[in-house]
C-alpha cells in the first residue's frame, strides 16, 4: 500500500453572459489561469470555491455547476471546476493575483497553457456533462 496523497483543489470559471471567462495573473509566477486553489482539509468543497475566489478576485458569483475534473497525474492534484456566474465584478488586485482578463474562447490558446486552456473552454462549452480529463501540468495526457 502506498503512503502518496492526491491533493484536492477546486476553481471557478467564471463566465458572463457574453461568453467571456475570467482569468487571474498569478502575482508569483505571471500566467494567466481561472482563479482557484486548494481545499483546505477541514473545509467543504463550496466553502473552499467561495474563499478562493473571494481571495483570489474580492467578487461574488453563483455557482451553476460542476463542469469538469481534472487530474495532474505528475503530481497527483485532483482539480474540480465550477461553472460560475458573476453576480459583483468588483475585481482587486492583491498579494496572489496582479491582474485579471474578461478572455474570449478564441484568446486562450494563447493566454494559457493547454491543461488550463481545457478548463475554461469545458465551462464555456458546458453541455450538461462535467469532462473528465487527465492532464501532466501542462498538456492533456491519455
Amino acid at each position: 500500500m502506498s503512503n502518496e496523497r492526491h491533493s484536492v483543489s477546486v476553481a471557478a470559471a467564471i463566465v458572463r453572459d457574453d461568453n467571456r471567462v475570467l482569468l487571474v495573473q498569478r502575482a508569483d509566477n505571471g500566467h494567466w489561469e481561472p482563479p482557484g486553489g486548494v481545499l483546505e482539509l477541514d473545509e467543504t468543497i463550496e466553502h473552499g470555491l467561495a474563499r478562493e475566489i473571494a481571495e483570489e478576485t474580492g467578487m461574488s458569483v453563483e455557482v451553476d455547476t460542476l463542469s469538469g475534473v481534472y487530474k495532474n497525474m505528475t503530481r497527483g492534484i485532483v482539480s474540480l471546476v465550477f461553472r460560475c456566474r458573476p453576480t459583483t465584478e468588483d475585481l482587486r488586485v492583491n498579494d496572489e493575483v496582479s491582474d485579471f482578463r474578461w478572455a474570449t474562447d478564441d484568446e486562450l490558446d494563447d493566454l494559457m497553457d493547454p491543461a488550463y486552456v481545457v478548463r475554461a473552454r469545458d465551462a464555456i462549452r458546458y453541455n450538461g456533462t462535467p469532462a473528465i480529463r487527465n492532464h501532466d501540468g501542462v498538456l492533456l495526457v491519455a
